[in-house]
């Protein structure tokens, strides 16, 4: 069953309780009421049959009963007896009993009492008078209140099959219209395709659970693009640029075995093997780490990072490696007590291999001239910009630095495997950062990165 058939049965079914629990107490209810009423007419007729009779002694009994049938309205199947000490009918003129003597001592020892006999109600009273102690019964049968049960009843039943009707259309409209966001989202994901990862479902304006299940698809279709971008690079490029390495080392083994040679011919060609060997395994790592990256990325493993810190770190660690001076940090505007702008939500490790990917690359394209690295603080965020010396970049270069395995040196001394940027930039933006480059041809790079404040 569709949870909007589900949705509209128990809302129907919860509202429909509800009205028959009303509709019952409404008509038993009115049903006692009028019970109660009843009985206050037939305690009523009691008394003044005990006015009529036991009062006016001087009226004979034609007289009383002529004025009972011309002033008083006869109820239907209407019977009235009064009982003397000896539980005999008198004064009314028709001596049937009609009442057992154990229900008139009853009133007697109760004074007054109220019951039912079938369909008929009874109500005895206990009268004292100067001609002695008598019970009075009175019955009759509440014909007219019958009447309008079953037609409140009838009334009822059919206002209880009309709105139950209603309640369930209308459920059904409500439901379909609260979830009709639900079948968009679905129609939606049926549009998914291994071609189109990047589609994402609409979200909406309302802050109820459909939106948040679409916002959670949105963000884990986010995280499968990713994979499935590494996965789709990984098999269609990685495969090209390990061939080259892996067919040279082949063909310069091949010559190397194909007939002997002196000494040095061998240690030549191993050298060119080796050299394969170590672009090729810097390829693999390129390759392993981003994966990585990835991995981490989903893992969550992220905390509070102290930029500035981060950079002291990198300056000694290049430092050590490049020499003295190598690359310079500027720290500007400094906050004096609060360190909260310089913090920001990463994964420490995959940050610095970001860092150290466009540090790299600054030192390789400028034939490891002094590197400079600027941290501002400014009131948007975090400003990290990282300036070379080198022969600079085109600007139509400038348009693919950031793509996997793009190189812009044609020089053997900078070939690299075409990963670091694009490590570096897939990184930044993971953790909602921002990357450019600006260059100069013979001025150098210049890589700002940028973290907002939020």
């Amino acid at each position: 069953m569709k949870i909007k058939d589900r949705l509209a049965l128990y809302f129907t079914l919860i509202s429909t309780i509800t009205l028959l629990c009303v509709l019952s107490v409404t008509y038993f209810t009115f049903k006692k009421v009028m019970e109660s009423e009843f009985f206050d007419r037939l305690t009523d007729r009691t008394m003044v049959t005990a006015k009529l009779y036991l009062k006016a002694d001087e009226i004979s009994n034609e007289a009383l009963n002529k004025v009972r049938t011309e002033y008083l309205e006869r109820l239907n199947g209407e019977v009235i007896r009064i009982y003397n000490d000896s539980n005999s009918a008198a004064f009314i003129g028709d001596d049937q009993q009609f009442w057992s003597s154990q229900t008139i001592d009853k009133v007697r020892e109760m004074g007054k009492i109220r019951f039912k006999e079938g369909e008929r109600q009874v109500v005895g009273i206990f009268y004292k008078d100067n001609q002695g102690d008598f019970v009075i019964l009175a019955s009759a049968i509440d014909q007219s209140t019958a009447i309008r049960v079953q037609k409140l009843l009838k009334v009822m039943i059919g206002v209880f099959i009309v709105i139950f009707l209603g309640l369930l259309l209308s459920g059904r409209w409500i439901a379909k219209r609260i979830l009709s966001p639900l079948n968009v989202f679905i129609d939606q994901v049926k549009l998914i395709k291994s071609n189109n990862l990047h589609f994402r479902v609409e979200e909406g304006t309302n802050k109820d659970e459909i939106t948040l299940l679409a916002q959670n698809f949105n963000n884990l279709m986010e995280h499968l693009e990713h994979s499935f971008i590494l996965q789709k690079t990984f098999v269609a490029n990685a495969s090209h640029e390990l061939r080259t390495p892996v067919t040279r080392m082949i063909i310069g083994t091949e010559i190397a075995l194909s007939k002997d040679r002196q000494k040095e011919d061998y240690q030549k060609a191993l050298q060119s093997v080796l050299e394969d060997a170590e672009k090729l395994e810097n390829i693999i790592a390129a390759l392993l780490n981003l994966a990585q990256a990835d991995l981490e990325y989903s893992s969550s493993l992220t905390q509070e990072v102290r930029l500035d810190e981060l950079v002291w770190q990198l300056q000694t660690q290049w430092n050590q490696r490049k020499g003295p001076n190598q690359l310079v940090v500027e720290m500007k505007n400094l906050p004096l007590t609060d360190d909260r702008p310089l913090i920001i939500t990463a994964n420490p490790t995959l940050l610095q291999i970001a860092l150290d990917n466009i540090i790299g690359n600054a030192f390789k394209f400028s034939d490891n001239q002094q590197v400079s690295c600027i941290l501002n603080i400014t009131p948007e965020g975090l400003t990290l910009t990282i300036s070379d010396k080198g022969v600079g970049i085109t600007e139509v270069q400038l348009k693919e630095i950031f793509k996997p395995f793009y190189s812009s040196s044609h020089k053997v001394e900078h070939a690299g495997t075409g990963m670091g940027l694009y490590m570096a930039h897939k990184i930044i933006t993971l953790f909602n950062g921002k990357i450019t480059a600006t260059s100069s041809n013979g001025l150098g790079t210049t890589f700002r990165i940028e973290f907002h404040s939020f």
